[in-house]
């Protein structure tokens, strides 16, 4: 059998005599919060699955594939499906500031017609959608590192011209 190297004492560190009455339970409750960080993870506790939200009104249907959960330094994706039960000749997708503030926006494809600024909301001017027809609209983020925020709106209303069609109310909750 080969001898203990030098800087290890096999009484302290194999016997833990010097550790104290305590020592042994500090380091099985470390052991075991790291153990129930792992299998919280595991479950998506801290998130990237994403969840379908919908909304629906006479003239259109909007379906969100998005996910609730972020980690910081996340990369993940967005995507919204319009669904045109009647004509939608000026279809403008409105984005809460929480889709924007403390993340990157790598990509929005197909590119809007148009992009503005609603009241402060991000505003994507889809154009004209036909009835009985269908527009999906991907984007792509990535959480910035320095994010601290932990829970933000991030809500989607959707609009023909001037005129309100749909909302979705949902917040996205970020962890360091």
């Amino acid at each position: 059998m080969a001898d203990a190297p030098d800087t290890l004492v096999l009484e302290r560190h194999r016997d833990l005599v010097a550790v104290g009455p305590y020592g042994i339970w500090v380091r099985r409750a470390v052991l075991a919060l790291l153990s129930a960080a792992a299998i919280l993870a595991l479950l998506n506790v801290f998130g990237q699955r994403p969840t379908t939200q919908s909304a629906a009104a006479s003239s259109a249907s909007l379906d969100l594939y998005a996910p609730e959960h972020l980690r910081s330094g996340l990369l993940w994706s967005a995507r919204f499906h319009i669904h045109a039960n009647d004509e939608l000749k000026k279809a403008t997708l409105v984005l809460d500031p929480g889709w924007a503030e403390g993340m990157a926006i790598n990509t929005i494809e197909p590119s809007p017609v148009g992009e503005a600024s609603k009241n402060g909301r991000l505003s994507f001017e889809l154009g004209h959608i036909p009835k009985g027809q269908s527009f999906i609209l991907f984007m792509q983020f990535q959480v910035n590192a320095t994010n601290v925020a932990w829970r933000r709106p991030q809500n989607v209303e959707l609009d023909d011209g001037d005129r309100q069609i749909l909302f979705i109310h949902r917040h996205v909750t970020i962890y360091p």
